[in-house]
């Protein structure tokens, strides 16, 4: 069974993580219900979404169905099994040309909010993880 995932960085299409994301997408573009801090951190630039619901921006994206093998790979390169990695949770999102319409109940890729340090955000809250934002970006080193 499928699950739906709502990619907001890298893992979107066209971007630098993209060829991890072996999903199918669902057409259009989606926004948070909730607003969420989104913020570019560290020197890879890193689109980190702070779990902090209520705070920052209805976030934009893009939501996938992928099957379980995907969603490993994507939960691989998250990281969520890591002390500092990503955590992926329930989120509402809505379809950005209708925001009135119905929710989606997709999974996210957030990092909890003690993992952040201010004077490491270099950009945000952002609404939006958009191309300009990509080419500042610098993927992990392989150890």
């Amino acid at each position: 069974m499928p699950e739906r995932v709502f990619v907001f960085g890298t893992l979107k299409e066209g971007f630098p993580n993209f060829a991890t994301n072996k999903g199918a997408r669902v057409p259009g573009d989606f926004i948070t219900v909730e607003r969420f801090p989104l913020y570019l951190v560290g020197e890879r630039f890193s689109p980190w979404l702070i779990a902090a619901p209520g705070t920052g921006h209805q976030v934009a994206g893009q939501v996938f169905e992928v099957d379980p093998a995907a969603l490993a790979r994507m939960d691989a390169l998250e990281r969520i099994h890591e002390a500092d990695g990503y955590r992926r949770i329930p989120v509402d999102v809505v379809a950005r040309a209708t925001p009135a319409g119905p929710r989606l109940s997709v999974f996210a890729y957030v990092k909890p909010s003690d993992q952040l340090a201010m004077s490491e955000v270099r950009l945000g809250p952002l609404a939006e993880y958009t191309a300009e934002h990509a080419a500042l970006y610098t993927k992990r080193a392989l150890t």
